[in-house]
């Protein structure tokens, strides 16, 4: 297996993103090699949005509300597919 090199512009975002989750780059790599620095990126805006909001008192959900709207999602699109079959 060959080495893992990292330009420094990589590394520097590597860091950064390893900082902003409370991670090690080390520990970071792997999802970064799995599912590649602009995801990671969009995960930790979204998470670090959600964070901030319940902070201020945003609006949480029960786990139940949640899948019921997961299934009314799925039901919906599953009509859909129905219909144009």
């Amino acid at each position: 297996m060959r080495p893992l090199a990292l330009t420094p512009v990589q590394q520097r975002r590597l860091e950064k993103l390893a900082r902003e989750a409370g991670r090690t780059p080390r520990t970071m790599l792997k999802f970064v090699l799995r599912d590649g620095f602009d995801y990671c990126d969009y995960v930790m805006r979204s998470v670090n949005e959600g964070l901030d909001s319940l902070k201020r008192g945003g609006r949480t959900y029960s786990t139940r509300e949640v899948l019921r709207h997961a299934r009314n999602v799925i039901d919906k699109h599953r009509a859909r597919l129905a219909k144009a079959a």
